[in-house]
């Protein structure tokens, strides 16, 4: 007797699809519902990848930076004379780059807020420096209240008009100047030898900006720098406030004068 031959798995498979078939059962029941004799989907094709990004254009080189010029410009071409120094304060064009306010030229006490007039000889007994110009001031130094604080000041000290030259760091009157980059920008070493012209036997500075331009560390405390040396010889120097300042405080005025008398007599 002849053996059976065995079904094959592919002929397995397919009665058992018929016998489910026959069954009237063609789904798989589980949590979800799956369709065993669905035709298979289509492969998705794949998503088309987005294009790339255009690449930011780089970035140009920044433009060399321009060197600052030194105030005042190349000192080999700065005035000898006093005479000459006044009338460049007012003419030059390397001292700023202009402003809203007009250049005013230093000038000489005569026993009230002021006159005009610098004077054109070397040599005085105190040489006032403020940091600028009065926000008035149009002809003349110190013309307004701060004038007439500091005309009662020397008036009081016992010091002859005409015997003190009245000078600003700044040749006009200038907001929120930056000390810091006009210290770097030379302003001290114009101040030096604006001294060096005035030749004076002392120096009177109100404004704590203008002791570090002559190269006082304000970090010392001191507000006297016995020997401020230049080109001319060594003058000593005492610092004060602003007279702004002053004229605010009564406080600051009888503190002023008593470091002056020290200052002067002791």
């Amino acid at each position: 007797m002849n053996k059976q031959q065995s079904p094959s798995l592919a002929q397995d498979f397919e009665a058992a699809i018929e016998w489910w078939q026959l069954a009237g059962v063609d789904t798989d029941y589980a949590d979800d519902a799956t369709d065993w004799l669905a035709a298979p989907e289509a492969e998705a094709e794949p998503a088309q990848r987005p294009a790339p990004a255009h690449k930011p254009a780089a970035k140009p080189d920044p433009a060399p930076s321009v060197p600052r010029v030194a105030i005042g410009g190349d000192k080999s071409g700065w005035p000898q004379s006093l005479e000459e120094f006044q009338r460049w304060w007012l003419e030059s064009g390397t001292l700023d780059a202009g402003g809203s306010y007009p250049r005013v030229a230093p000038r000489r006490s005569v026993g009230g807020s002021g006159d005009s007039s610098a004077g054109s000889s070397a040599g005085t007994a105190l040489m006032v420096i403020v940091p600028e110009p009065e926000e008035a001031d149009r002809e003349t130094l110190l013309s307004g209240p701060e004038g007439r604080l500091l005309a009662g000041f020397l008036a009081a000290a016992g010091i002859a008009p005409g015997s003190t030259y009245i000078a600003s760091t700044l040749p006009r009157h200038t907001p929120l100047p930056d000390w810091g980059q006009l210290k770097a920008d030379g302003v001290g070493d114009l101040l030096a030898h604006h001294i060096a012209l005035a030749a004076p036997n002392r120096i009177l500075a109100f404004g704590r900006n203008i002791l570090p331009l002559l190269g006082h560390d304000t970090a010392q405390g001191a507000a006297i720098l016995r020997d401020f040396n230049h080109d001319g010889g060594s003058v000593p120097v005492m610092g004060a406030a602003t007279l702004g300042e002053l004229l605010r405080s009564a406080g600051r005025r009888k503190q002023f004068w008593h470091r002056w008398l020290d200052w002067t007599e002791g």
